[in-house]
């Protein structure tokens, strides 16, 4: 992110580069995104919490079963609402739109895609390869 710092990313005169109302449109999405995880998170763990106590054993498996898919689904969403904030760390900062690898632009049709893209396809089809 340092070239895209010192560059001075989104003051330059680029037609490439995202403008400020693009900007306002991913943030007021992330925004919503968040809001919608946030809520979703709290409710489930809320839930978790307040789960009624097994009779018998059928009732320990079908409450172990349901823990282990609500904590799977709340670590992936956990995850996600990180990539969210890092994204909007990421415009208030000044570098949203850059791939952390080789600190070029990503595309606007791939950011509209996965708002939260932190590689351009390049780079992301080479970390997919080196998985």
């Amino acid at each position: 992110m340092t070239v895209a710092l010192n560059n001075n990313y989104y003051n330059q005169n680029n037609e490439e580069q995202l403008t400020q109302e693009e900007l306002n449109f991913f943030k007021e999405e992330l925004e919503k995104q968040k809001n919608k995880i946030q809520t979703n998170l709290d409710k489930k763990l809320k839930e978790l919490n307040n789960h009624d106590e097994a009779k018998d054993e059928a009732d320990h498996a079908s409450i172990a079963i349901e823990n282990l898919t609500n904590n799977t689904i709340l670590r992936e969403q956990q995850k996600t609402l990180n990539q969210i904030k890092r994204s909007l760390n990421k415009i208030a900062l000044g570098t949203y739109g850059i791939c952390t690898m080789c600190e070029e632009k990503i595309n606007i049709e791939r950011l509209k895609i996965q708002m939260f893209s932190e590689h351009c396809v390049s780079c992301r089809n080479e970390l997919d390869k080196q998985r």
